[in-house]
């Protein structure tokens, strides 16, 4: 097969597969059982961001740092409950079909890794039209760092030129915009599109569906 040309990088929880409100009660319960009273509002905000990232930004710089990897592994057992329950959101699996169909290299770029990345691509059902996958293990910095969308492009082979971004938070449109790709924002992830737009996206669509049914005028034209 020949080598794509253009790449389309896909965040993944809150933009393919609706998990981001498991996160936030999951990671809100796993602070809870440290001693920490954080808003979900708060959680919900910080999803998106691997899991050192999101504790620092949550508890602050001054937090008891030796509480860190407890409450990174409360919230994986809690979060993994759930991992034979993930549901893709509406059209994800249909528009990667139709992307991979149009000759777009398919690449996802996610903060998971291990068996939780193979929950995500289990809920997808789409790994036929899948290239490649970035995870957190695959680079040092996490988003809103250009890293994780630099990392999907090298697989790839694609320049930032030739390619877009989707992604459902603000980390991801600061990833992206920092990568020097194009950026699409999706609103199943909670995040209002006010933020979304504030942070670099250059269109933003309700889910996957909506993206897809609006290909012809979409930066994935």
């Amino acid at each position: 097969m020949a080598k794509a040309e253009r790449a389309v990088v896909f965040d993944v929880d809150g933009t393919l597969v609706d998990t981001n409100h498991v996160h936030v009660v999951t990671w809100w319960e796993a602070f809870r059982q440290a001693g920490h009273d954080v808003p979900m509002h708060a959680v919900h905000r910080a999803v998106g961001l691997a899991s050192t990232d999101l504790v620092a930004h949550l508890l602050g710089e001054d937090r008891d740092r030796d509480q860190d990897a407890g409450i990174s592994a409360a919230h994986k057992a809690l979060y993994g409950q759930y991992f034979d329950r993930l549901t893709a959101l509406p059209g994800a699996g249909a528009l990667l079909r139709r992307l991979h169909r149009d000759g777009w290299a398919v690449v996802l770029a996610s903060s998971a890794g291990g068996a939780e990345l193979s929950a995500l691509r289990r809920a997808i059902d789409a790994d036929d039209a899948i290239t490649a996958t970035a995870g957190a293990d695959d680079v040092d910095a996490g988003k809103p760092a250009p890293e994780p969308v630099e990392h999907a492009l090298d697989l790839a082979g694609v320049p930032a030129e030739r390619a877009v971004f989707v992604g459902d938070t603000v980390w991801d449109m600061r990833a992206g915009s920092r990568a020097g790709v194009r950026c699409v924002g999706v609103l199943c992830g909670g995040i209002p599109r006010t933020d979304l737009e504030g942070s670099g996206a250059d269109a933003i669509y309700a889910d996957p569906a909506h993206l897809l049914s609006s290909l012809r005028d979409s930066p994935l034209a």
